[in-house]
């Protein structure tokens, strides 16, 4: 059994502490790693660990379900951004055939006053006797505490590129941030060839909190054309920077290609739960000018966080233009 991560590991503590030889080398620590791999575990990270267990005992209750039954959570109208999307819906930028997985998502939870409710729509909840009725509250309580930590996260960030430390903080506030709750099923045996559990793809948002999946299988392109395999360990979030951070940065901070390859045993199955956290849609992620000054010249676009969204989301056949 693996004991030892693939990939620098941070203690949140050292950030939050009022130590400041740990706390800037936490900022150093971070700042490398998604520098060189857009990738870093994180521990002590205030995620309640039997909330973890808890929430992936609700995610096995909730897919072993018949597909009419968890066909009840699916909306296509939502364009897969709430409640559940069915298997084989979603596929990887360019990739031949779509991912081996069905999801559920659970975004901010807003009520009715709020001006930006029209834009996301609400959540939408499986019913009991289908699940536990503590589906909602124990997703929400995870959504919650992932987000606390995010924000040090984001904030660690834009230290270590020497800008406010509440700059990408700022930017994520009630932004349509998801949690992804995953299923990876058995393999199909009459699935296509080419078909992974998870394509080769980057993450579109700012940054992703993945919670130890319940098996092995993500990895991360290196440079050199190899994979990296990035282990689930107990106590570890795995966090990588996603297009949106790396589009601000100028490219300074990577948003780095990953996959979930095939067990070798088809039959077996994966949980996960990735956190997606998202800046409000009118937020600009044109390249910072500092960040700009250290590259030389602009390499990134303008473009506000929402119409970024739009596109990438009908690169992955989740949305359909008008035309």
């Amino acid at each position: 059994m693996t004991t030892e991560q693939s990939i620098p590991v941070v203690n949140l503590e050292d950030f939050l502490s009022d130590d400041t030889v740990k706390r800037d080398a936490f900022v150093q620590v971070l700042g490398k790693a998604l520098t060189d791999l857009g990738f870093f575990a994180v521990t002590h990270h205030g995620v309640d660990s039997q909330l973890i267990k808890r929430c992936y005992g609700l995610c096995e209750a909730f897919f072993t379900q018949p597909d009419d039954v968890k066909c009840k959570s699916e909306r296509p109208e939502l364009k897969g951004q709430r409640g559940f999307t069915s298997f084989g819906r979603e596929s990887a930028k360019d990739a031949k055939a779509a991912d081996l997985k069905e999801y559920f998502h659970v975004g901010r939870e807003l009520d009715d006053r709020h001006p930006e409710l029209s834009k996301y729509g609400p959540n939408i909840w499986p019913s009991p006797p289908d699940v536990p009725d503590v589906f909602r509250a124990s997703f929400l309580d995870l959504y919650s505490q992932l987000e606390a930590c995010a924000k040090h996260l984001l904030e660690a960030c834009a230290l270590y590129l020497d800008q406010p430390q509440s700059l990408f903080a700022d930017m994520s506030r009630d932004g349509d941030t998801i949690l992804r709750i995953i299923h990876y099923p058995p393999i199909p045996e009459d699935s296509e060839p080419s078909a992974m559990r998870a394509a080769a793809h980057e993450d579109i948002n700012l940054i992703t909190l993945l919670c130890e999946a319940t098996d092995g299988g993500l990895e991360l392109l290196q440079r050199d054309g190899t994979w990296r395999p990035i282990h689930a360990l107990d106590g570890q979030i795995v966090v990588d920077a996603g297009d949106m951070l790396q589009n601000l940065t100028n490219g300074i901070l990577k948003s780095t290609t990953h996959r979930v390859v095939n067990p070798d045993n088809n039959r077996s199955r994966r949980f996960s739960m990735p956190f997606f956290v998202h800046p409000r849609g009118d937020v600009d992620l044109s390249p910072l000018s500092a960040c700009i000054e250290k590259q030389g010249e602009q390499t990134y676009p303008n473009i506000s966080a929402g119409d970024y969204l739009l596109q990438r989301l009908h690169e992955m056949g989740l949305h359909k233009s008008k035309d």
